[in-house]
């Protein structure tokens, strides 16, 4: 697979033009991001857009139906190297005949990376070069290693940066969200993390109130997540898997049970002709400290 380097001091990174897909991250001499594994999750870090989540039975536009299927067909493009540096690339995608068979808009999507020395830094921009309005929604989505210290799973948590709802959506069959909510063990702002939590898919922070999050394993480290642009974040692994996807969304599946079009897909945002938007995110990481600093670092 061809990838682009990235280094910013000690701090190493890899980008495939595939999808504009980080494939791997090294920082404080710890490699970061999880590898992919065929077998069980094949992704590394998806790049999420036109949709975030499923549709039911696709989307729906003007009354015509198009087969816009899961986290919509970003990581399945190949992206053109529009800008590079040491430390930074800019990957771009145009709609093609492909796009437009599964969504009916005029785009022009761009992925910037950039690196530095303890963070990866994402950011997403879309424009709307066509004569209407483009519904569209956008995230990120990146797995990592669980443990990424020395330590085993045991002992991960999740800590917010303000107090959340003790509860998210379930999720109905198909993936998409329902109407019902289920508790998750929230402990102040930490959720400590187990298998037990994702046997039902992933958990989703609708409207959250953080704008960052923080995964802590029991090697006393951590990887930061800071969100500003996005509205939404979802944690997700297969249980017994050795990964952790820290997400940040601007929408997410259909409700259950929606048959509108796509426009009035709830947090879907409508992009009007020559608009443009920009939803940045950068991942940091904090290796530990000391033993007695392993529980207060956020």
């Amino acid at each position: 697979m061809t990838v682009i380097e990235l280094a910013a001091g000690s701090a190493r990174a890899t980008i495939a033009p595939a999808g504009a897909e980080a494939r791997s991250w090294r920082a404080a001499g710890r490699d970061l991001l999880w590898p992919g594994d065929p077998a069980i999750w094949p992704d590394v870090s998806p790049i999420l857009y036109p949709v975030v989540g499923w549709t039911r039975d696709g989307a729906r536009v003007a009354g015509r139906s198009y087969a816009l299927g899961l986290h919509g067909f970003a990581r399945f493009e190949t992206f053109a190297v529009e800008a590079a540096g040491p430390d930074f690339v800019r990957l771009v995608l145009a709609d093609n005949e492909r796009t437009r068979a599964v969504y009916p808009f005029a785009f022009a999507f761009a992925v910037e990376y950039r690196l530095t020395e303890d963070a990866l830094g994402v950011a997403l921009e879309i424009e709307n070069p066509g004569g209407e309005d483009a519904p569209y929604a956008c995230g990120l989505h990146p797995g990592f290693r669980w443990p990424f210290g020395d330590e085993g799973r045991d002992g991960a948590f999740v800590r917010f940066e303000k107090p959340e709802r003790g509860e998210v959506p379930l999720i109905a069959p198909g993936g998409l969200i329902g109407g019902a909510r289920k508790p998750v063990p929230m402990n102040g702002r930490d959720l400590p993390l187990g298998d037990a939590l994702f046997a039902g898919d992933a958990l989703c922070f609708l409207d959250c109130t953080s704008r960052s999050l923080a995964f802590h394993d029991a090697s006393g480290g951590s990887i930061v997540m800071e969100f500003p642009d996005f509205r939404h974040a979802a944690l997700w692994t297969r249980p017994g898997a050795p990964f952790l996807c820290l997400e940040a969304w601007t929408g997410y599946s259909d409700p259950d049970g929606f048959a509108g079009d796509l426009s009035e897909k709830p947090s879907m945002r409508a992009l009007a002709p020559g608009g443009r938007a920009r939803h940045a995110a950068r991942y940091v990481y904090r290796p530990a400290r000391s033993p007695q600093s392993r529980r207060t670092i956020g």
